[in-house]
């Protein structure tokens, strides 16, 4: 069998310009196998979206590894091993490929020539730091809902982590042509917002001279609330103090939401995220949203009259069974029937969220993400089954949970408590350690593990922190290049020139290994993207900075592995352009990340 049609691909396939390597020759093994299944009568109900290529567990196996072989057999009526023998021709005769071994049950596994990274390397010079860039979403609009904290005080610690997850994400999926739309949902219609308006009313007494003492158990006492006292007496005078409460409330309420709520866009513009849709529960109630949520549903004969057991592992002694309004959850799954309405027949919790997720889909949007807390448990569950009868299937919900943040300064653990009035946050966090040093720093563990936020260790100079590792991994390549210029100043160093450099002798392990790596960045932004998971981001920066930073340690005991050798320059200007690579891939890692790549660190 022969297989020019790939020979070449990689140089000359437009469609392949931000290549993924591992997508690229699993394509091939579909599209060789198809050919194969069709010849031999086998292809008919045989999926062929199982066949993966990726790195091998053990590196020492090979560069990449497919499972075709291992998935496709039953379809074929072959043997894994056998069927494997015929993967193995179809990749020997691709030019690209140095060696193929079966390994195993039926894994094949295989090497790619020196000449195949190089091409890698100088299609990163070639596309900048739009490499690794797909069009996976093809356009499609996804709606990511993130930080949604509630307007009763500042942004603080709390908030923080799941504000950088969103908007990382939002990055990610952007990169890979989704169309996304960032959102802002906040609750100004409950109880706690009246315990604002409550405690503002307060502060203004005092702003206009009461002695108010103590703030009353039940109120917010963070002197933050004073700004926002200040500002309605600014504004209105003393026109509120002597009213009665059903009077001032509603004024004061709408006055402190605003006011917060511009105070919490202002804190969030300082860690560069910016929101498209500010949704509030107020305006889904009053615009009648949530009535035509809930008649959607009833008219669907989902809405019933009933009364539920008591709730499992509590004694409760005189519970009785009420009647309520409720939804027929259990409809969708293992998973019980849930009240809409509580027992005086007000809205339940759950209700604004469903009229909500209603409003989004209406809006278009089939695809639905939102970032919460882990003591938010269980909201995907409960919201799943309503997004599945008002979109009639077509849509999808994920949500993401994410763990606590420990905060630490001077080695004490902080607590603190907006009750208390105890809280940290994101400008003074801001103003100590810095914008990217938060974003970076928050990405460093999945979601669902706890992080430890150390105020003196996320600014220590070592290579224990993530954050200066990667930053002075980009900062030691700047270094590098502008060394290399000084010592050799006829060199050209522009990213034309080193792309059309001869790499051929990058031929080392270390030369290699920071290629192969390079290399799977497309793999590591498709994966993340599919999976929701932009940390693997911050990982994989992790990784390639320890690569470059070793294999510059190396070069102080090795003069044939320093990027600048000065008796040969032919090693000299491919060294550069390795490390020019290295500096555009990380470049573009830490713009998903929303960081901006320093060049040079200072003391």
């Amino acid at each position: 069998m022969q297989l020019k049609q790939h020979t070449n691909n990689m140089n000359d396939n437009k469609n392949t310009e931000n290549l993924d390597i591992f997508l690229y020759f699993q394509n091939i093994l579909v599209q060789e196998l198809t050919k194969i299944a069709q010849k031999q009568a086998w292809y008919d109900g045989a999926d062929f979206s199982r066949i993966i290529v990726e790195p091998p567990r053990d590196l020492s196996h090979g560069d990449m590894a497919t499972n075709a072989a291992l998935v496709m057999a039953k379809s074929a009526g072959k043997k894994p091993r056998e069927l494997a023998e015929d993967i193995k021709k179809i990749l020997n005769n691709i030019s690209d490929i140095a060696s193929v071994e079966i390994a195993g049950p039926g894994f094949v596994n295989f090497r790619l020539n020196a000449k195949t990274w190089h091409k890698i390397l100088t299609k990163i010079l070639n596309i900048g730091v739009t490499f690794g860039e797909n069009n996976l979403g093809r356009g499609e609009k996804i709606n990511i809902e993130y930080v949604s904290a509630n307007p009763t005080g500042p942004m603080h610690v709390g908030h923080v982590r799941g504000a950088i997850i969103g908007d990382t994400l939002a990055h990610l999926l952007e990169k890979v042509g989704f169309a996304i739309t960032r959102e802002y949902y906040f609750n100004d219609a409950g109880t706690q917002v009246d315990v604002l308006a409550k405690t503002v009313h307060l502060r203004y007494l005092e702003v206009l001279g009461d002695d108010i003492g103590e703030v009353p158990e039940g109120l917010y006492p963070g002197e933050y609330l004073k700004d926002v006292a200040e500002a309605l007496a600014k504004q209105d005078g003393d026109k509120w103090k002597d009213r009665q409460e059903e009077e001032w409330l509603p004024a004061i309420r709408d006055f402190a939401v605003e006011y917060i709520m511009q105070m919490i866009r202002t804190d969030l513009d300082l860690i560069g995220i910016k929101h498209d849709i500010f949704t509030n529960e107020r305006d889904i109630v009053e615009n009648g949203t949530l009535d035509t949520a809930f008649n959607t549903l009833e008219n669907m004969d989902l809405i019933y009259e009933g009364t539920l057991p008591p709730p499992k592992g509590k004694e409760m002694e005189n519970w009785e069974p009420v009647p309520l309004t409720l939804f027929r959850a259990s409809k969708f799954g293992n998973q019980p029937d849930r009240p809409l309405k509580k027992r005086d027949g007000s809205w339940a919790y759950i209700m604004p969220d469903i009229a909500y997720h209603y409003d989004k889909i209406k809006r278009g949007f089939n695809k639905m993400i939102v970032v919460l807390g882990k003591d938010h448990s269980g909201y995907e569950e409960r919201l799943k089954p309503v997004v599945e009868v008002f979109s009639d299937g077509k849509a999808e919900l994920d949500v993401i949970y994410n763990s606590i943040v420990k905060v630490y300064k001077n080695g004490e653990l902080v607590r603190f408590s907006k009750r208390s009035g105890n809280i940290i946050t994101l400008r003074e966090m801001v103003e100590e350690v810095g914008a990217d040093v938060i974003r970076f720093f928050m990405m460093t563990r999945t979601p669902d593990s706890e992080l430890e936020f150390d105020f003196d260790k996320v600014v220590e100079k070592s290579k224990d922190n993530p954050v200066f590792y990667v930053q002075y991994a980009h900062a030691r390549c700047c270094s590098v290049l502008r060394n290399a210029k000084d010592i050799m100043p006829d060199i050209d160093i522009s990213d034309d020139a080193l792309a059309n450099a001869d790499i051929s002798v990058l031929t080392s392990t270390d030369d290699l290994e920071i290629i192969r790596m390079l290399a799977s960045w497309p793999r590591v932004i498709r994966a993340a993207a599919e999976a929701y998971e932009p940390h693997r981001i911050s990982f994989y920066l992790q990784d390639l900075a320890a690569l470059l930073h070793g294999f510059w340690a190396k070069g102080r005991e090795d003069a044939s592995l320093r990027f600048i050798i000065e008796d040969n320059v032919e090693l000299s200007i491919a060294r550069l352009t390795l490390v020019r690579a290295v500096a555009i891939v990380i470049a573009s890692g830490l713009a998903i990340m929303g960081v901006k790549p320093v060049e040079e660190m200072h003391a």
